[in-house]
């Protein structure tokens, strides 16, 4: 069985290569003879090293000129050659007992695909504690974050991957999209717990101007995620490149 591991990535050159290795070691803790995967780094029009750092570890990389993660998604996959996609941010990792608890999923035949809780690791207590909230809100409501999403290939595929009218929130879109075409193939989509993702905190030096430009950054993200269902998809769009630039600022 061969996973492809698709992160996106735009100026990550300082997460990037702990990424990768990290990623490399959960996987082959857990290598049998029939696990092999491919590690696939999209190049979301980065102005530091993050491509050479990428191809340095071993990874293939492809170039996405424009700045949406749905982009860089999307253009990985399309390269992509496994029966699974893992989609991993470039500030995440899993662990070996995570990519573990992946595998049972995946042999079970149930699922057309899961997702996962998060543990932030490093960043101030608040920080944290704002990202580490919604977990069990994930668990309730079934669904989860971008930061490290798995699903089958020809599911991928079959709903058109991610939505490149959302600049934010997308993975719920995904998600939502996933799981009705799983209940036609009779598979589910899960939410794994036991062993959260890996993910950085490293947004965490916040003032009240920094504090401010998020929470309005977030209340502007979930009202266009309600406007991407009633509105046309390219006035979204267009609306999201233009407000939504906290999401794909410089990195830190």
């Amino acid at each position: 069985m061969l996973i492809s591991i698709i992160i996106p990535a735009f100026n990550e050159e300082n997460l990037l290569s702990q990424t990768i290795e990290r990623i490399n070691f959960a996987l082959d803790a857990n290598k049998g003879e029939e696990l092999s995967w491919e590690i696939i780094v999209c190049d979301n029009n980065s102005t530091d090293k993050s491509a050479e750092i990428a191809s340095e570890l071993g990874a293939r990389v492809v170039f996405e000129p424009t700045n949406q993660i749905s982009r860089a998604r999307n253009t990985a996959a399309r390269m992509a050659q496994g029966e699974w996609f893992l989609f991993i941010d470039a500030d995440s990792f899993p662990t070996p007992e995570l990519i573990a608890e992946m595998l049972s999923v995946i042999d079970s035949g149930n699922y057309i695909g899961c997702g996962t809780t998060v543990l932030v690791e490093g960043g101030t207590l608040f920080n944290k504690l704002r990202m580490e909230r919604l977990n069990p809100f994930f668990r309730l409501l079934n669904i989860s974050g971008g930061v490290f999403l798995l699903c089958r290939r020809d599911a991928f595929q079959s709903i058109r991957g991610f939505s490149t009218s959302l600049y934010a929130f997308e993975e719920f879109d995904f998600i939502f999209r996933l799981k009705k075409y799983g209940r036609s193939q009779g598979k589910k989509f899960t939410i794994i717990h036991r062993h959260p993702v890996i993910t950085s905190g490293r947004k965490a030096d916040y003032n009240i101007f920094s504090l401010g430009s998020l929470y309005v950054s977030n209340f502007l993200a979930i009202i266009l995620f309600i406007l991407y269902y009633l509105l046309p998809k390219a006035l979204t769009a267009w609306l999201s490149s233009k407000l939504l630039g906290y999401w794909y600022k410089s990195r830190q």
